[in-house]
């Protein structure tokens, strides 16, 4: 096993492996994904601008955010370690009519072929996937350009998450299947922001999304990021 695969979890790639033909169905198993998709893409396009820009997305899986920027303009490439989720991705963007160019590898080992490479990058609901969180957030820092954008979105981890995520989610409300998350992987905001100023980056914002179980919907919400929350940051110019 080489040093970019060990980031890897092994039982988590499988894991989506065997959702991956249902990752373009709303109302499945990633029905969540889509509905928060706008969400996070206004929030970066706001953010960030990203028309004509190069993205990468890393934890690209189907291609949900990489559609979305790309129908925005940005001139997008997805990295993900799953064979099924990049398979579906691209038989799905042949139907959307995008030009998207997705890879199969590690942040680690395109930050080494593709360093500075890149205006924006985005990590989104991956971080609480990998063995090794800090080193994405270090590979996310290399990959970017000088004054870069960087966005993350992970879960934190406290007594409302779990609550929310894994009670909620996964077996009240049934949005997620069983077992989606790991409670001792989620992430608290300090931690990750320490990871940012390790890797030299500067956080620009931390914002919340919410949601209400009584609508089932989801909503940008700055003041709350005690479940699910995105991040903003610069790479230093």
């Amino acid at each position: 096993m080489t040093a970019h695969t060990e980031n890897v979890d092994p039982n988590e790639i499988a894991k989506f492996e065997r959702m991956a033909n249902r990752w373009w169905d709303t109302e499945g198993e990633f029905k969540p994904l889509h509905d928060i998709n706008p969400i996070r893409s206004n929030y970066i396009d706001q953010r960030a601008s990203v028309a004509d820009k190069s993205l990468l997305d890393i934890g690209c899986g189907g291609g949900i955010l990489c559609e979305a920027m790309a129908q925005r303009g940005a001139l997008v490439s997805g990295i993900d370690m799953g064979k099924a989720p990049l398979e579906i991705a691209n038989l799905h963007k042949l139907e959307s009519g995008l030009e998207i160019d997705y890879q199969q590898s590690t942040a680690e080992e395109l930050a080494e072929k593709k360093a500075s490479a890149f205006d924006i990058v985005t990590c989104l609901e991956m971080l609480e996937h990998v063995p090794n969180p800090q080193a994405i957030v270090e590979s996310c820092a290399k990959l970017a350009k000088p004054g870069g954008d960087i966005f993350f979105s992970t879960i934190n981890r406290n007594p409302k998450s779990y609550a929310m995520t894994i009670l909620g989610a996964e077996y009240l409300l049934k949005l997620l299947p069983k077992g989606t998350h790991e409670y001792k992987n989620f992430i608290r905001p300090s931690e990750l922001s320490m990871w940012l100023r390790n890797a030299g980056l500067e956080i620009m914002d931390i914002s919340g999304i919410s949601y209400n179980p009584l609508s089932r919907s989801f909503y940008l919400n700055p003041n709350d990021v005690d479940v699910n929350y995105l991040v903003h940051a610069k790479a230093n110019c």
